[in-house]
């Protein structure tokens, strides 16, 4: 609730100071007076743009401050907490506007920006936010309305949760397909070079060990007469060598005696002896391991070609390289596998989320469907009494694809004359029309829904008499359950004001300026006879104000 609000230096304003009751405050005043400047103030300190050319005194700041009440208003509260700007129940917003240009914006002293402000503004204030008179046509607005007195609330933010983790997991879903798909591309290519590794059972460091072992078969009978050369002279030759290095150590024994060194030398003789022997019995064990076999070399000279034709076709230059590409395809292979059972089951919580959602949608669409023609109906009735009697609105619901809202679509249709002809309210409806309209559906949606601060700026266009008092009747009726605002030209709606404050110019230091003054009862009185007969009230005209304002 606004408790207050205070303005200094804008447009024709010096200084003024309301404070509101927390009913229905009705402000009249004479045309140019000053009223609506009174909202274009309050729309500065609930986020709207501001420039210089809104100052009364260019060599001044323009200061508005905004005193809002936010006991019980729970989204405010929270909004507070959540910006860390707590505070007690009283709020203080307040915009700033420099000389030079720069606007500086406060909540509960601490430095806001713009977009706080209109979050915070649109949980306190309705005045061209939430329910403008233009969202009449609009169809999320229709849509809101809709759900607001079908009591969706809880539903659609079920819903709400639902769609958006369908949204998401229906996301993952596609792009694993998308993935699926590009690797289906080259599936079959890789199978291919799979298998082709596959096929040739590669062991570890296999080709560059059957490359050795093809350098000692093609060499193997040089090799073996070498090995038995050397075998030969080492134990069979007329004087091998190991009995020649035994006969040396056993003629040096005999004079070891004699000289400190020989005893070691002739150890170290027997030691060569039987190295020696050793050598020549390896080198006759190697003699006969090494075979010549055409075949083995004819199988190696075809498993080498078959690798190498794979070193090449790979770009790497081991088996062990070729083992790794062989065990990075298989992962791929696998991998495919395993997409596909994981599609399968991200498939499975796609379509489990889509019935939920649908189911969700579908009992929220009966919902506004039910409510569809008794909320018609009621706007009807109400347009007869705002001096409409002819206007005719349709509340339309239509089957849509699942979005963010349900699964359907919604649109006001509007025949203001009983012409049998329904069209798009935003197409057909006047200003005067509008705004009426929107009084209509603001006191229905009331009933329902805990809607902030309300302010209606000249919402009386186009009527008079017993409309203009049914309109008061209405804003009456709101304001027994919120505060309400009302700028009028209308006494049938000043005279049902719980507070009337009065806009008026005055000349103060050679120059006009707005003022601003809550009336007492007599003066409502005063004022109102002047609304409807003139300046110079008859006594018939301060006789019917005194009977709108005492009943």
């Amino acid at each position: 609730m606004l408790t207050k609000l205070h303005i200094l230096n804008y447009a024709i304003i010096d200084e003024i100071e309301i404070s509101f009751s927390n009913s229905l405050n009705i402000i009249t005043g004479e045309t140019g007076a000053g009223k609506s400047i009174l909202m274009g103030a309050l729309s500065l300190i609930l986020g709207d743009r501001a420039d210089t050319t809104a100052l009364l005194h260019a060599d001044k700041k323009c200061f508005i401050e905004g005193y809002f009440n936010i006991d019980g208003n729970g989204e405010a509260a929270q909004f507070l907490r959540d910006n860390e700007l707590e505070g007690d129940n009283e709020l203080l917003i307040r915009r700033e506007i420099a000389a030079s240009g720069k606007s500086r914006a406060f909540i509960n002293d601490t430095p806001a920006t713009l977009q706080q402000l209109k979050q915070l503004a649109s949980l306190l204030v309705d005045l061209h936010q939430q329910f403008d008179t233009h969202d009449v046509g609009d169809s999320g607005f229709q849509r809101k309305v809709l759900d607001a007195l079908a009591g969706n609330t809880d539903i659609l933010k079920e819903y709400s949760s639902v769609f958006r983790s369908w949204q998401k997991e229906k996301k993952a879903f596609d792009e694993l397909q998308q993935q699926k798909n590009a690797f289906n591309k080259e599936l079959d290519y890789h199978q291919f070079l799979f298998d082709e590794l596959s096929e040739l059972h590669l062991k570890e460091n296999e080709l560059e060990d059957i490359e050795a072992e093809l350098k000692l078969l093609s060499n193997a009978e040089s090799i073996k007469a070498t090995l038995s050369k050397a075998y030969f002279e080492l134990k069979e030759s007329e004087q091998p060598v190991v009995q020649q290095v035994k006969r040396l150590a056993n003629q040096l024994t005999n004079y070891s005696s004699y000289h400190s060194n020989l005893p070691g030398i002739i150890q170290r003789l027997q030691s060569l002896q039987i190295e020696l022997q050793d050598v020549a019995a390896e080198i006759e064990s190697l003699n006969e391991a090494i075979l010549y076999d055409a075949q083995r070399i004819e199988w190696i000279n075809e498993r080498i070609a078959a690798g190498y034709k794979l070193l090449k076709k790979h770009g790497v230059q081991s088996t062990t390289d070729l083992l790794l590409i062989q065990k990075q395809l298989e992962e791929k292979l696998q991998a495919v596998l395993n997409m596909d059972e994981t599609i399968a089951e991200k498939e499975k919580q796609v379509n489990t989320l889509l019935q939920k959602a649908s189911a969700l949608a579908n009992n929220i669409s009966i919902k506004r469907k039910n409510l569809a023609e008794p909320f018609a109906n009621k706007v009807n009735s109400l347009l007869a009494q705002v001096g409409m009697p002819n206007a005719r609105l349709k509340a339309v619901v239509t089957g849509s694809v699942l979005n963010a809202w349900g699964k359907d679509d919604i649109e006001f249709l509007f025949d203001a004359n009983k012409s049998g002809r329904f069209e798009a309210v935003s197409k057909v409806a006047s200003g005067g029309e509008l705004s009426r309209l929107m009084l209509c559906i603001k006191s229905l949606v009331a009933e329902r829904v805990d809607l902030p601060t309300m302010i209606f700026d000249e919402i009386d266009t186009g009527i008079s008499g017993e409309a203009a008092r049914q309109v008061g009747i209405i804003m009456k009726n709101l304001s027994d359950r919120r505060q309400v605002i009302c700028i009028t030209h209308q006494p049938q709606i000043a005279g049902k004001a719980n507070a009337h404050f009065f806009v008026y110019k005055e000349i103060k230091d050679n120059a006009i300026k707005t003022s601003i003054r809550l009336l007492t009862q007599d003066e409502r009185i005063t004022a109102i006879a002047q609304m409807l007969s003139g300046e110079r009230p008859t006594a018939a005209a301060l006789e019917n104000a005194r009977e709108m304002v005492m009943n």
